[in-house]
């Protein structure tokens, strides 16, 4: 598919698109754990997809597809590029999570990897395309980008097993190891560049386990913990963020050194926070910075021209438009997500807020919509959900930092649980007025936090007021 045998590349620093048969297992490992991370993907837009961007979802693809058709001609093609172009009906939405997943399986069982990589690939970034506000995180941009560069590092054929006849090229092998280079750097100069305070005091990590989307049971635990704890941990996350990863060009023994800090770093997060698939595809393109021996029968093969430019391309496209955003390949390729640049937790977040939907058949008693994921009964212990990501839950915790001027989807919420729409009620936990429908529906504010050692339930919590306006049969 990239490669061919009499094609050998002749372009500057070709030494980059010679094979690296010491790296097979380090490769076979990685493909094995990313279609697992795929899987987890697709597995949770399952129970989702439908409520999120169905026709009788909150924010409905065909509709947004439209508008974009309207406003932007034949340049929504490749500005939205989406297999939802076709139809974005319900069936045409499972079609693509089905697919998604049987590609996963496939690409977790080392069937067909680089066909099972494409079709993931292809049905994972349909989705981004049109999710709209439910797909604006980083991690679907770090998987989008890994599975597009895991296409030129999978070997060929059905089943290769270590595909020691084509062991991957030090370029494919180097931009997926720079992507991990990249997570963990750019995230570390954006908390620098971007003058945040508790950084600079190493206050950052007070409130860390408390403010983050969806905290866990063990973040309670580790936030019970003194300052002094708190404050190494954002001193070592800036050291290992902006200097130890540095150890990825300084050769073997000190990418495993890499290694070894990085990996109980990743584990810590994926127990202490519900980061969705994030730090799991982090944790895992870490096993490409472990290389073994030769083996003896390795093939000598090299990149095709196309593959070597276009590895070329990625890696200049990647290191410049971190510093210069309008590059012109970033603009050209930056609708697929596959070229992207980072910056995890660059600013904190300063409290813990949520909202809450409610619900009134008679006009004066209030009902709470019951979520899935989100805290709201302080007396619900946290969960442990990663790698499954649900996005409306998630997106919930990101509208409560703003106004609700600036996240209209959640009024479209409210309009959908007011007509009762199966699928946006699916998205909750319980449907509290099955028997009744409600003749309004409005969104509350909550502020919440941690309780100490010794009190009752695992939250407190202060009602703020009304988020967004009441949506009424009337």
């Amino acid at each position: 598919m990239f490669e061919s045998i009499d094609a050998q590349p002749t372009l500057p620093f070709a030494r980059w698109f010679r094979p690296e048969p010491t790296f097979l297992r380090a490769r076979w490992l990685f493909l094995r754990a990313l279609g697992a991370i795929f899987f987890s993907a697709f597995y949770a837009l399952w129970f989702q997809i439908h409520g999120l961007i169905g026709p009788d979802g909150i924010l409905p693809a065909g509709a947004w597809l439209s508008m974009a058709r309207a406003a932007l001609g034949l340049r929504a093609f490749w500005l939205a590029p989406t297999l939802l172009w076709i139809d974005a009906g319900d069936t045409m939405l499972s079609a693509i999570v089905i697919a998604g997943l049987i590609a996963s399986v496939m690409l977790t069982l080392n069937l067909a990897p680089r066909m099972s990589i494409a079709v993931a690939v292809v049905c994972f970034m349909s989705f981004v395309t049109a999710a709209q506000d439910f797909s604006a995180y980083q991690s679907d941009g770090m998987l989008l980008e890994a599975g597009f560069l895991s296409l030129f590092l999978a070997p060929p054929g059905l089943r290769p097993g270590l595909g020691a006849s084509h062991p991957p090229t030090r370029a494919s092998l180097f931009l997926l190891q720079y992507e991990w280079f990249r997570i963990y750097f750019e995230s570390g100069l954006v908390k620098i560049l971007s003058g945040e305070p508790q950084w600079r005091d190493l206050t950052a990590m007070d409130k860390y386990y408390e403010n983050g989307p969806l905290p866990t049971w063990l973040g309670w635990y580790v936030q019970q913990w003194p300052h002094s704890f708190h404050a190494f941990s954002a001193a070592m996350t800036l050291i290992v963020e902006l200097f130890v990863v540095w150890l990825l060009f300084f050769g073997r023994r000190s990418r495993w050194i890499a290694f070894a800090i990085t990996t109980p770093l990743q584990i810590g997060i994926i127990l202490t926070a519900n980061y969705a698939f994030l730090n799991y595809l982090v944790l895992v393109l870490g096993f490409l910075l472990l290389d073994g021996q030769r083996t003896a029968d390795s093939g000598q093969r090299s990149s095709s021209r196309v593959a070597s430019i276009v590895l070329a391309i990625h890696f200049l496209t990647t290191t410049m438009m971190f510093f210069f955003p309008a590059f012109p390949t970033a603009l050209l390729f930056g609708p697929t997500r596959i070229v992207n640049s980072y910056g995890l937790f660059a600013v904190m977040t300063r409290g813990r807020y949520e909202i809450e939907f409610q619900g009134t058949a008679d006009g004066r008693t209030w009902v709470a919509y019951p979520f899935k994921y989100k805290p709201q009964d302080p007396m619900t212990r946290p969960g442990i959900y990663a790698p499954y990501q649900p996005r409306f839950d998630w997106n919930l915790w990101f509208a409560s930092l703003a106004p609700w001027e600036e996240n209209r989807w959640v009024m479209n919420v409210q309009a959908r649980l007011l007509e009762g729409s199966p699928p946006v009620l699916r998205l909750f936990a319980d449907d509290p007025f099955a028997k009744q429908r409600p003749v309004a529906v409005r969104s509350v504010l909550w502020q919440y936090w941690f309780t100490k050692q010794g009190e009752r339930g695992w939250w407190r919590r202060e009602l703020k007021g009304t988020f967004a306006p009441d949506v009424t049969t009337q």
